[in-house]
């Protein structure tokens, strides 16, 4: 539950933020949370490129690559935009694959370590980046405040010893809310105009308040 100044904030702004709401997105549920049930299925996988010899940094540097090409292609040429969901899910089973490599097949390392926080951060905000014509301000706002989360949830090490993953709009969160915003326009619908609008604002909110839970989680 969040704290009461917090609660007590939103409530005088109640104009802006029903009262329910912070308790509503302190409670969502984050994708995150079927991240074991996935590394389930992709196990036999891991142990394939195990044994063939594939390492961890080799996929992190992979995963990066794809995201910054697909983000590149698809804010080039519109009909290309089918891309983007496909590449947002490989991504994220590319990223549950160079952690299983790491920890499950004795391949961490520091710059194991350093390349998958870097390559998380340049990877969303390529992946984020051909949807600034919804918004320019607001998705970039986004792209900031994405990052910021991933900062926090690292800077909870420092403060608690412990790296913090809690929504509720973590990587897997975005990548999910984003591919299926991808798909619709690679489908050629179309969205009303104040849904359009409100949807930057909504995922720089949403990115927001993840912000705040990982570094309450971590001092609580």
């Amino acid at each position: 539950m969040m704290g009461n100044g917090e609660i007590s904030w939103f409530t005088y702004q109640a104009d802006y933020f029903p009262a329910w709401v912070p308790l509503l997105l302190h409670r969502m549920p984050s994708v995150y949370e079927l991240k074991p049930a996935f590394q389930n299925a992709l196990r036999p996988a891991v142990a394939s490129l195990a044994k063939a010899g594939v390492t961890a940094n080799q996929v992190t540097i992979a995963a990066s690559l794809l995201s910054v090409g697909a983000g590149y292609r698809a804010s080039q040429e519109p009909r290309v935009w089918w891309i983007l969901p496909v590449v947002l899910f490989v991504r994220m089973a590319l990223n549950a694959i160079d952690g299983m490599l790491a920890r499950e097949h004795d391949q961490q390392t520091p710059l194991g370590a350093m390349l998958n926080e870097l390559t998380d951060v340049i990877s969303d905000a390529a992946l984020l980046y051909p949807f600034l014509f919804l918004d320019p301000w607001w998705i970039a706002a986004t792209i900031f405040l994405a990052a910021l989360t991933e900062l926090a949830g690292l800077s909870c090490v420092l403060a608690a010893g412990q790296r913090r993953y809690d929504g509720p709009f973590g990587k897997s969160d975005r990548a999910l809310a984003f591919g299926t915003l991808a798909a619709i326009y690679a489908l050629g619908w179309h969205l009303r105009p104040e849904l359009e609008q409100a949807i930057p604002k909504l995922t720089a909110l949403l990115c927001a308040v993840t912000v705040v839970n990982r570094v309450r989680c971590a001092l609580s």
